[in-house]
């Protein structure tokens, strides 16, 4: 869960992108990573294994500061997908406050895309999160492959919860601010609810998204009509 620092007034976010190997998750990172001011960026940091890698960075370890005096650290993870790594992945998922699922939308791979967003699922409640009521977005990566999935082919990712989905060509670095806005939109909503983000920290959803996204590179995002970025 998200860290809260009373004394030295500093909150601590958690995102996790996860799903199957090869989906795209290490590429959303690396082009996020891209994107972000270096002045406010930590190193790119592998945690390799066998034939897979686990990938994080501190996206803003020099912390933002708002209007309140309040620092805001933002941390994004990505989990391994190699089936050999499901101890792995449950741990990563431990204490996330938001989780980004990297679908790989092509036909021949959805029986595995299935089979990681109910292991993802699973996982989060062996780590007593509810999936239920946690900020979930699913990125449907690889959009401009002849096999992609229609829409109406996806209802095997909606039997459980409802989540909303973003197309994506990671690749080419297509949706992928757009997925990183969508999951913390919902994810600083979650935690006014739960810890009062704007009556208590005096930090509103307007600030919050604004000053995370002042530091990334926009250009050619398609941000909803409500996002206030530069």
């Amino acid at each position: 869960m998200v860290q809260f620092n009373q004394d030295s007034r500093e909150i601590a976010v958690k995102v996790v992108y996860y799903g199957p190997a090869l989906s795209g998750k290490t590429t959303n990172l690396q082009s996020l990573f891209q994107k972000i001011d270096p002045k406010v960026r930590g190193r790119l940091m592998t945690l390799d294994t066998k034939d897979d890698r686990t990938l994080f960075f501190d996206m803003m370890p020099v912390f933002f500061r708002t209007r309140a005096g309040v620092k805001v650290k933002l941390k994004l993870y990505t989990v391994p997908g190699q089936v050999m790594h499901e101890s792995t992945r449950r741990i990563v998922l431990q204490g996330t406050d938001a989780v980004a699922f990297v679908a790989d939308s092509r036909r021949s791979e959805a029986g595995s895309t299935l089979a990681y967003w109910n292991n993802m699922l699973a996982n989060l409640e062996a780590n007593g999160l509810d999936y239920r009521t946690l900020p979930i977005v699913v990125q449907l990566n690889k959009r401009d492959l002849p096999d992609a999935r229609a829409d109406h082919e996806l209802d095997d990712l909606r039997r459980v919860i409802q989540p909303p989905f973003v197309p994506a060509t990671a690749i080419r670095g297509d949706g992928v601010v757009e997925t990183l806005y969508l999951v913390l939109q919902r994810c600083y909503r979650s935690l006014d609810r739960a810890f009062g983000l704007e009556a208590v920290w005096q930090i509103p959803e307007k600030e919050f998204l604004g000053q995370i996204f002042s530091h990334v590179d926009l250009r050619g995002a398609r941000l909803p009509p409500e996002a206030t970025v530069p």
